[in-house]
Order: structure tokens, then C-alpha cells, then sequence
């Protein structure tokens, strides 16, 4: 790629997505490490009411989920706008909520995982306030990405470094 070409490149803004315990924040930032990219926790944008709902065993309903959907598109687009790359965790557990961050350059990595899995490791998981057992709401909520949509699915399976391995891999060969 000649010098010219490299500075067109837009680099993308990844969304980490998947339900709770899929890996998101531990690939997020092995990924935005490896690649020198921003990193956006998901979960710091959610209000207080939403974190005080979910720790007491509530599923979030659409109405909460609007503003925190709308809090990191905005952090999105001001990337995007830049031409900064970033990574950001966000369930994005349905089309119409990646419908909101959805962008030319923002492509969503899927870290998929069986129920068994990810409840094994939600089990594992200390001092986060979302409960184990808010896992098959979410689970219930996720529509699989359309073909349509920017998007690769990772299986979590493995090692969290191969999962962003796996990742890094993709997106440099993903066109976008």
C-alpha cells in the first residue's frame, strides 16, 4: 500500500457485542492494547438507574436502554467523524439497537458463546453488578446479526488472547 493509500484508510470503530459475560471488556482491552486504539467501556455509560436495576436482578426493558444506546453512538460518531479508530463493549443485543450505532466505518464483532459457557463464566466473574442470573433474559433479547450488518462472530471458546487473536486476524482482512 503506497503512502497516499495508507493515509485514506479509514480504520473502523468495533463494537464488541454480545451478552453479559461473553468477553467484551477482557477482549476489548487485550484488542485496543495490541492495536493502540481507544477503548470505551460500554457498561460507564449505562445511568446509575440502569446499574441499580440490573444489580437488583431486573432486566433493562427498551426505554432504558435508548439514552445508553444513544451515549455511545455518540462516542462512535465522534471517531468516526475523526477518522480515529476505537473499540467499544455495548451488548447490542438486538438489530434495532445496532441499527443506532451503526455506521459506515463501525463494524460488530459478535463474541458468541453457548448458554453453558457464558454461565460458567458470569459465575466466575467478581464484582460486577450484573447477576448470573440476568444471563437468559439476555440471551432471550439477542437477535444474530443479519448478513446485511458489518459484522464477524467470534466464537468464545477459547482463550481470551486467542479470541483476540482471532479478531485481529478478522478485521484485517474484513472490508468495511
Amino acid at each position: 500500500m503506497n503512502s497516499e493509500a495508507a493515509q485514506q484508510k479509514q480504520y473502523p470503530v468495533l463494537v464488541l457485542m454480545g451478552v453479559s459475560g461473553s468477553g467484551k471488556s477482557t477482549v476489548g482491552g487485550m484488542l485496543a492494547g495490541a492495536m493502540g486504539w481507544d477503548l470505551q467501556e460500554g457498561d460507564d455509560l449505562h445511568p446509575q438507574a440502569n446499574i441499580d436495576k440490573m444489580a437488583t436482578g431486573h432486566p433493562l426493558n427498551d426505554d432504558d436502554r435508548w439514552p445508553w444506546l444513544d451515549k455511545i453512538a455518540v462516542w462512535i460518531k465522534s471517531h468516526t467523524d475523526a477518522g480515529q479508530p476505537g473499540i467499544v463493549t455495548c451488548s447490542a443485543l438486538k438489530r434495532s439497537y445496532r441499527d443506532v450505532l451503526r455506521g459506515e466505518h463501525v463494524v460488530f464483532v459478535h463474541l458468541a458463546g453457548s448458554r453453558d459457557q457464558i454461565g460458567q463464566r458470569l459465575t466466575a466473574r467478581l464484582d460486577h453488578y450484573m447477576p448470573a442470573s440476568l444471563l437468559d433474559s439476555q440471551i432471550s433479547t439477542l437477535e444474530a446479526v443479519d448478513p446485511d450488518e458489518q459484522a464477524i462472530v467470534v466464537d468464545v471458546g477459547g482463550s481470551p488472547a486467542k479470541i483476540a487473536e482471532e479478531i485481529l486476524r478478522r478485521v484485517e482482512t474484513f472490508e468495511y
